[in-house]
């Protein structure tokens, strides 16, 4: 199936990571120039090369998204390497793993500033753009926290879901423009992050890892964790022409994992 994104312009918040990777790879795949941005360099040029060997254009960039100040100046220079942003893909890395009582002050500002603020402002850059073009697509990966809290993630469950309420929010404001704003949840996908997540809880609870993950599995219907990969076929979908009437969803990527309905 052509997903039509050859030719779009795509950037992809922490491409640098598991999921973002695969994200990137994924659009480049389908055609699409990608800009890569990621505070970690070494993970930005390890993409940077997979992303290239598409042969579509790509542009990284070292990207703290704490630093706010600094989004005109990067968005800027994507627009002047590859064009305007017609897919953003907002991903930002997680907080430490805590219950959410009695944290400190510093540790929430600090996190709602990297984790959600980022986020908005950025979309807030880009998407005159995609406006004045009357196409595009915001698709925001979470957890399946803002679902189902997870114990010992307070801030993520927290902050991740003042995510989904502002993308259904804007879904419903720049729906009439063309473009769309979907929320994208992922269960437990093999990435360094669930691998870290099990190592932590395996040392919380003096248990070894294997059980930790045995445990996990046995919990989702399909019997694994997802691949990378499949995570970025949802949001390529969600990117593509075919899902020009998908906005304000929530889609999961869970093999069944989450228990809510």
């Amino acid at each position: 199936m052509d997903l039509g994104l050859a030719n779009r312009t795509a950037l992809v918040l922490g491409a640098g990571g598991g999921l973002g990777g695969a994200i990137a790879v994924g659009l480049a795949r389908e055609g699409a120039s990608v800009a890569l941005a990621d505070v970690n360099e070494e993970a930005l040029n390890s993409v940077s090369g997979e992303v290239a060997k598409y042969r579509g254009r790509v542009h990284s960039q070292k990207w703290n998204l704490a630093d706010i100040e600094d989004i005109d100046r990067h968005v800027s220079e994507i627009e002047d390497r590859l064009g305007t942003i017609e897919i953003l893909v907002n991903i930002t890395g997680g907080p430490p793993p805590t219950p959410v009582a009695d944290q400190p002050v510093d540790l929430w500002q600090d996190s709602f500033r990297s984790m959600v603020l980022s986020v908005i402002k950025i979309t807030d850059r880009v998407l005159p753009g995609m406006r004045v073009r009357r196409w595009g697509r915001i698709i925001t990966s979470v957890s399946s926290g803002v679902i189902s809290p997870i114990p010992n993630l307070g801030l993520s469950n927290s902050l991740r879901l003042a995510l989904v309420g502002w993308s259904k929010t804007l879904a419903n404001e720049v729906a009439a423009d063309g473009v769309t704003a979907n929320v994208i949840a992922p269960g437990r996908i093999g990435t360094d992050r669930i691998r870290f997540l099990d190592e932590a809880k395996a040392r919380r609870e003096s248990r070894e890892v294997a059980d930790v993950v045995e445990e996990s599995v046995a919990a989702i219907p399909m019997g694994r964790y997802g691949r990378p990969q499949e995570y970025a076929d949802a949001v390529a979908f969600l990117a593509s022409n075919q899902a020009s009437y998908i906005t304000g969803s929530i889609t999961r990527v869970d093999g069944g994992y989450i228990p809510a309905v």
